[in-house]
């Protein structure tokens, strides 16, 4: 009865990737500053969230326009400034439009949305004050809002969740350590809503309570072993990914976005391939390693598209990095003792092991295709 409820939650592990959100998670950006006496802010939301949203897309022929967009831009308006607005003390400002431009992101087209926040019962920009972000989260729980605010030279970046909707600001106190905090936060939701990099990881964790021998995967002596082979995997990804992820963070080396997700994809499906076909065998570290520099890139495509200042840059890129490791950890410290455990039973490699690498490769093979040829195959991703 024990052994079923931990072959249960093995199960639950790998079907929880599923699912498949096969791309980046939905994000919007939000830059605040002061221009003069009055308070500028730049909005850049994802066309594919609002055509979810709203609707975009009038002729239905799978391709947003600029008369489209342009034909909606009051739709936007009242959709997206009625989600975010500034209070001080009891008393909300109002948002002003300026006008509406086109950027690309890595992940496809943005309207920009530029517009002033007038808090006209001060005389004076308000330095102490409250940010209401609630856009999307009624559709999409997953979905951030990534805020940047300068104010004196300064720069400020905070995350918005469902969970943190209503944050309060005080520009005169900058505190570096709470934008760190957040990072270690956000870095740790990526990696959990990054159904792609778990899978990966899971690809390469289900044998490593194994070891071959005479041509089979066969159970370890000792949890050494297996404690070793897990050290070696989660360390060769870690070095991996943090290299890539600060190069391309640091904008030194940038990939195409569409050959990065593509990649990762691939990445997955020779993952769990190698483990009904061993080629790599004991030395599934260097797969980790060699994959991990491709994910690295998914990673940083998130602190790219912030557009944080160079100050403020070291600071997210080491605290998003760290949340990405705790994340990693928790889902390595879950999985391997039950893995352990189940390691000398006959369901480990019958019902786990190898239906669980041809679950993971079907997967990845959709998303593969999908991301490869810009198509949409299943119903969520």
């Amino acid at each position: 009865m024990k052994n079923k409820r931990l072959i249960i939650v093995l199960l639950f592990l790998i079907l929880y990737a599923s699912p498949s959100y096969a791309h980046k998670p939905s994000d919007s950006y939000l830059s605040l500053w002061r221009e003069g006496n009055e308070i500028h802010a730049k909005w850049d939301i994802a066309l594919r969230d609002l055509e979810y949203a709203i609707g975009l897309d009038s002729d239905a022929d799978g391709a947003i326009t600029w008369g489209e967009l342009k034909a909606h831009h009051k739709l936007i308006n009242d959709y997206a400034l009625e989600r975010f607005k500034m209070k001080v003390g009891t008393t909300y400002c109002k948002n002003e439009i300026v006008e509406h431009l086109v950027d690309n992101h890595t992940d496809g087209s943005y309207d920009i949305v530029h517009f002033k926040i007038n808090c006209s019962q001060s005389n004076k920009i308000p330095t102490e004050f409250d940010l209401e972000y609630k856009l999307f989260f009624d559709l999409d729980p997953q979905h951030r809002g990534l805020l940047n605010i300068t104010h004196k030279g300064k720069t400020l970046s905070k995350v918005f969740s469902p969970e943190n909707s209503i944050q309060h600001f005080n520009l005169n106190s900058l505190s570096l350590w709470n934008q760190f905090c957040d990072f270690i936060k956000e870095g740790i939701w990526h990696i959990w809503i990054g159904l792609d990099h778990i899978l990966f990881l899971l690809a390469l964790l289900i044998p490593a309570v194994l070891c071959r021998k005479l041509n089979r995967w066969q159970p370890v002596n000792n949890f050494k072993n297996a404690f070793l082979n897990v050290f070696k995997i989660v360390t060769a990804f870690t070095i991996a990914h943090s290299i890539t992820l600060s190069l391309a963070t640091l904008e030194i080396v940038q990939l195409p976005s569409r050959l990065v997700e593509s990649a990762i994809a691939l990445s997955v499906v020779l993952a769990a391939l190698n483990n009904i076909y061993p080629i790599f065998k004991d030395n599934r570290w260097l797969i980790a390693f060699l994959f991990g520099l491709i994910h690295g890139f998914g990673f940083a495509s998130v602190l790219m598209d912030l557009g944080l200042p160079k100050e403020n840059l070291l600071i997210a890129l080491l605290s998003f990095n760290i949340g990405v490791e705790i994340g990693q950890l928790v889902i390595v410290s879950i999985f391997m003792p039950l893995a352990y455990k189940l390691k000398n039973s006959w369901v480990y490699e019958k019902v786990i092991f190898i239906p669980g690498s041809l679950m993971i490769i079907g997967i990845a093979l959709v998303w593969f295709i999908e991301r490869a040829f810009n198509l949409n195959l299943l119903p969520i991703g």
